[in-house]
């Protein structure tokens, strides 16, 4: 999960405390959760799996709804399947399944590497303080696409309508990495680390 670090860095900005949880045994007793993650699909899974944290986050987050934040891969990861180099069964969070990202716009590349501007759901506290339509930073060859529209809290253009974010109960993810979005990111990771779903 690559940007684990980056991730890291941002909650600290942000004035989070971190504790960075590899296993299950560590998981246990944390206020929040922030899933990141950069590679593919079905590897994560497979990680998630061999650390006994898929059980984990299934108690923590679905049984003692701890708020929790994915990030790209790790928003990926809870829909029900990704396509990422075959079939494989997610978190099953989201009535989703993850497919490439394919624009209508042949000159527009794939993956979408870097800033587009965020259409969001205005009553969201995730978003809270931001301006309509910010610039936030993405890396990706695939998204969510949701078959509840009322899951998609955000959404971007790139050669069609991208998932950008999703929310249900204390469930919120990014496809965007905030902690790479400068400060409207920040803000983001703030509004999380404060929210009271």
């Amino acid at each position: 999960m690559g940007n684990i670090l980056s991730v890291c860095h941002a909650v600290e900005m942000a004035g989070g405390d971190i504790v960075m949880c590899t296993s299950a045994d560590q998981i246990g007793g944390v206020e929040r959760i922030i899933l990141p993650g950069v590679g593919a699909f079905g590897d994560c899974m497979r990680n998630l799996r061999e650390r006994g944290l898929v059980d984990a986050l299934n108690r923590l987050v679905l049984e003692q709804k701890i708020p929790i934040l994915g990030i790209c891969l790790g928003m990926q990861v809870m829909a029900k399947r990704g396509f990422e180099g075959g079939e494989y069964d997610g978190l099953g969070w989201f009535e989703a399944d993850v497919v490439r990202l394919v624009p209508n716009d042949a000159s527009l590349r794939v993956p979408q590497i870097g800033w587009n501007d965020v259409t969001f759901q205005r009553d969201c506290e995730l978003f809270g303080g931001l301006p309509e339509a910010p610039d936030l930073y993405f890396v990706h060859s695939y998204y969510m696409r949701c078959e509840r529209r009322e899951n998609v809290i955000a959404t971007c253009d790139y050669g069609g309508t991208v998932t950008a974010a999703v929310g249900k109960d204390n469930i919120v993810a990014t496809q965007f990495h905030p902690e790479k979005s400068q400060d409207y990111g920040l803000k983001i990771i703030r509004n999380f680390l404060s929210w009271q779903p």
